[in-house]
This record gives C-alpha cells, sequence and structure tokens, in this order.
C-alpha cells in the first residue's frame, strides 16, 4: 500500500546531525525541522487562514481531536467536507489523538483496557475513548497525519506506572491500525511513551517501530519536568526512531526547545506557546522576550523587533500595540499572534539553512546569547 505522508531526507547537518528534509502530504510538501501553529478548535486563536499563510508562513497547522469532539462533534466537521473545507485550510493538517486533553482537563477519569472514561471540561457530560472511537473521530476530521490513542503519563511517575502505561499505549496502537479506516488518505503515527526511563523509552520505540507506520512521535516529555531531564530523553530516543521516516516532538515550542530539537534529528514540533503568551502581552524576538505590558513600553516608537518581517513589526510600534493590550482591545492580541507565530516560522527557517551550511551548533550558540538563554 502507498503511504499517504512520505519523508525525504535532504542533508544532515555535520556539524550536529540535524535532518533537513520534505515530508510529502495530500495537501502538500513540508520543509523541515517545522514548527506547527496549533489550531486547538479548528482555528488558531485570532489568526484567519489567509494570515497563516501569508503573513505567517505556516506549512502545516494542528487541530485538537478531543475539542473538536465535544464542540461541534466530528460528524458535523465530517458533514462539511472534513477539517480542511470547515475551517478553509489548503494545507496539510495534523490531529492529536486527544489523549494529553483526556488527562490533562478532565480531573474525573477512568483508565481501563479498553479506555479512557471522562467528563468533559465543558458540562461534565461523561464519554468514553476508546482507540477505535478516537480513530472513527480522525477518519471523519480527515487530517492528512493522525495520531494513535496514548497514555501520556504524568511527571513524575514510578517506574511501575510508566512501564504499564507504556505497554498499554503500544497495545491501543495496535487497535488503532486495525480500525483506521482511511491508510491511504491519512497516515497514522505511533507515539513512543514510557516516561523518563531510558528503557522503557527503547521498548516502546522497538514495539512501535515494529508495527510499520508511517511516522512517529516523542509524547510524555516537556511536562513539566527540568529542562535537563528533557534533553536527556529527547537525546536519547530520537536516534531510536526511523531514519527514512518523520518524527515529531509533540507540545514544544519556545525556542530554546525548537533548536535542540532539530538538533537531536526531530523533524516537526508544536505547541500553543505563540498564542498564549500573545494574550499576555508578550512577544518573543531576536533579543529575548519583551512584555510588552510593562509601563517601559509607554513611549516607545520602535518595532517589536527591528529584525522581523512580520506584519505587525513593519507597521506598528511597542507603544501602540501597549495601549491595545491595556485597553482589552482585541487587535492587540492578534498583532502580537502574528509576531510571534512569524517569528517561530522565521526561527525555523534560519534552523533549515544553518543545517544546510553545517553550522547549526555554531548559530545555536549565538542565538542563545543574544536571547539571554544560558547554554
Amino acid at each position: 500500500m502507498k503511504q499517504p505522508v512520505t519523508y525525504e531526507l535532504l542533508h544532515e547537518c555535520k556539524q550536529t546531525g540535524a535532518r533537513r528534509g520534505i515530508v510529502h502530504t495530500p495537501h502538500g510538501d513540508i520543509q523541515t525541522p517545522v514548527f506547527m501553529p496549533v489550531g486547538t478548535q479548528a482555528t488558531v486563536k485570532s489568526m484567519t487562514p489567509e494570515e497563516l499563510k501569508e503573513e505567517v508562513q505556516a506549512q502545516i497547522i494542528l487541530s485538537n481531536t478531543y475539542h473538536l469532539y465535544l464542540r461541534p462533534g466530528h460528524k458535523i466537521v465530517e458533514e462539511a467536507g472534513g477539517l480542511h473545507k470547515f475551517m478553509n485550510w489548503d494545507r496539510p493538517i495534523l490531529t492529536d489523538c486527544g489523549g494529553f486533553q483526556v488527562f490533562s482537563l478532565s480531573d474525573l477519569r477512568k483508565i481501563t483496557e479498553e479506555g479512557v472514561e471522562f467528563k468533559s471540561h465543558l458540562d461534565g457530560s461523561k464519554h468514553m475513548f476508546t482507540p477505535e472511537k478516537v480513530m472513527k473521530i480522525e477518519n471523519s476530521l480527515g487530517a492528512d497525519i493522525i495520531m494513535s490513542f496514548d497514555e501520556c503519563c504524568p511527571y513524575p511517575s514510578t517506574y511501575e506506572y510508566a512501564k504499564n502505561s507504556m505497554e498499554r499505549t503500544t497495545r491501543w496502537a495496535k487497535r488503532c491500525i486495525e480500525a483506521h479506516a482511511k491508510p491511504e488518505e491519512q497516515a497514522l503515527f505511533g507515539i513512543i511513551q514510557g516516561g523518563f526511563y531510558k528503557d522503557l523509552r527503547e521498548k516502546s520505540a522497538k514495539d512501535l517501530i515494529e508495527l510499520n507506520l508511517p511516522g512517529y512521535a516523542i509524547g510524555g516529555i516537556s511536562v513539566g519536568e527540568p529542562k535537563e531531564e528533557f534533553l536527556d530523553i529527547l537525546k536519547y530516543t530520537a536516534p531510536l526512531m526511523p531514519k527514512d521516516k518523520p518524527r515529531y516532538l509533540m507540545g514544544v515550542g519556545s525556542p530554546d526547545y525548537l533548536i535542540e530539537a532539530a538538533m537531536a534529528g526531530i523533524d516537526m514540533c508544536d505547541c500553543v506557546l505563540p498564542t498564549r503568551i500573545a494574550r499576555n502581552g508578550t512577544a518573543m524576538t531576536w533579543n529575548g522576550k519583551v512584555v510588552v505590558r510593562n509601563a517601559t513600553y509607554e513611549r516607545d516608537w520602535r518595532p517589536l523587533d527591528p529584525e522581523c518581517d512580520c506584519y505587525t513589526c513593519k507597521n506598528y510600534t511597542r507603544a501602540y500595540i501597549r495601549h491595545l493590550v491595556k485597553a482589552n482591545e482585541i487587535l492587540g492580541v492578534r498583532l502580537l499572534s502574528i509576531h510571534n507565530l512569524r517569528f517561530l516560522t522565521k526561527l525555523m527557517e534560519r534552523v533549515r539553512m544553518e543545517i544546510e551550511n553545517d553550522h547549526l551548533g555554531t548559530f545555536k550558540e549565538e542565538f542563545y546569547k543574544k536571547y539571554g538563554y544560558e547554554k
């Protein structure tokens, strides 16, 4: 069977081993490494699809299975012609499996071999997610890349809990494969789990790779652990993943984590961070964070970032954006969101260039110094 999503390796950085490639999908090619904006409820908050394409230059966006199942319902999206038509987005889409949301948003949940029973965070109604049901939802949504149902275990977790969770995730992945109704249209990715135990990560990767899925993700890190532990598990797990398939690190969006992910050989990352901090009046710039709501920017007539090519930085000052934020005007959030999203897509453009030039390690050192990160 021909896979709907494939990976083409173009270059490996001689300095770091980072990968430069292309992910081919039914809705277009994705240049990697890539940052993927998150459109949780079939929209990247406050952004139009045209702005995402033209101003942000996003190549692919994510939507959330859990949220779209609760509202408006996957059948309504299916009746609309799938997510692409429903939200007027003609580039690739990835839907997560809802596993993280089930475990993080629902306080009252019961995990069994069958699946997870949980209460909606919206109205308290009871629901059940099984691998089969998640596949039915994701098939209805119609994204190019869909994720198998997993258990994202909390940090910290005991070895026994992480082991049982990881083994269940593998069994659920097998059930997802059986239930997947559109394997020629939608690529099903497996999620490597195992907490912060290297032998469990290795076992999870080995067992999932034997299933011969078209792509693989690392789940269950960047969940509140210290950066040293994050990097340790990332650098251990990424090389275990197939070289000829896309490698996805879930839930990562800060500039330092994106660069570290690329250096570890990851192709795809996503996070709500850029739009979330925009709503708090914060911008990411090439010289570090700017908390534009602070009084120091009241009469600052400079753009958010003189080095940025986005619509916001070409047309508006820090003082004006601060005024909008302080006045609770939605335009302030929109302008900051455009900037933050473009900052990260621009950062990944630069990362791809530095990989091609075999200089990613040198760029990391220069960027960290300028941004204010410690090495």
